[in-house]
C-alpha cells in the first residue's frame, strides 16, 4: 500500500466539523435568515398587521359610536322620564280639578232636583188638601141632602 505523505498531511490538517462550525456557510445562512425575515415581514406580516390595526380602529370607532349612542339614549331617557313625570302630575291635577268640578255640578244638580221634588211634593200635597176639602164639602152636602131626604121620608 502506497500512501502519499502529502495526502495524509492534507487529511490530517483538514478541519473537523464540531458543534459550532463557523466556516462560510454560517454567514450565508444568517444572511438568508435576515432576507427571509424582511421578505416575510413585507409580504405577510405587514398586510396582516395593517388589517389587524384597521380592525382595531374599526372596533374602537364602533365602541365610541356605541358609547355615544348609549349616552344620548340615556340623556333622552332622562329627558322623557322628566316629561312623563310632569305630564302625569299635570294629568293628576287635571283629574282632581275635573273631579271637583263634576262633584260641584252634581251637587248643584242634586240641590236643584231636591228643590224641584220638594216643590212638587208641596204642590201635590196642597192639591190633595184642596181636593180633600172639596170632596169633604161635597160629601157634607150630599150627607145633608141625604139626611134631609131621609128625614123627609121618615116624617112623611
Amino acid at each position: 500500500m502506497f500512501y502519499n505523505y502529502n495526502s495524509i498531511l492534507i487529511i490530517g490538517t483538514e478541519k473537523t466539523g464540531g458543534l459550532f462550525d463557523f466556516d462560510g456557510t454560517l454567514p450565508i445562512i444568517a444572511l438568508q435568515f435576515v432576507i427571509f425575515m424582511f421578505i416575510l415581514n413585507f409580504i405577510l406580516y405587514t398586510p396582516l398587521l395593517d388589517t389587524i390595526d384597521e380592525r382595531n380602529l374599526y372596533i374602537k370607532k364602533s365602541l365610541d359610536e356605541a358609547t355615544s349612542v348609549l349616552t344620548k339614549s340615556n340623556q333622552l331617557n332622562v329627558k322623557y322620564e322628566a316629561k312623563i313625570s310632569k305630564a302625569r302630575k299635570a294629568a293628576k291635577l287635571d283629574l282632581l280639578t275635573y273631579q271637583k268640578l263634576y262633584k260641584d255640578i252634581l251637587e248643584e244638580k242634586m240641590k236643584s232636583s231636591q228643590l224641584f221634588i220638594d216643590k212638587f211634593l208641596i204642590e201635590t200635597t196642597e192639591n190633595f188638601e184642596n181636593n180633600k176639602d172639596n170632596i169633604l164639602t161635597s160629601f157634607d152636602n150630599e150627607i145633608d141632602s141625604l139626611s134631609s131626604q131621609i128625614m123627609a121620608k121618615l116624617l112623611a
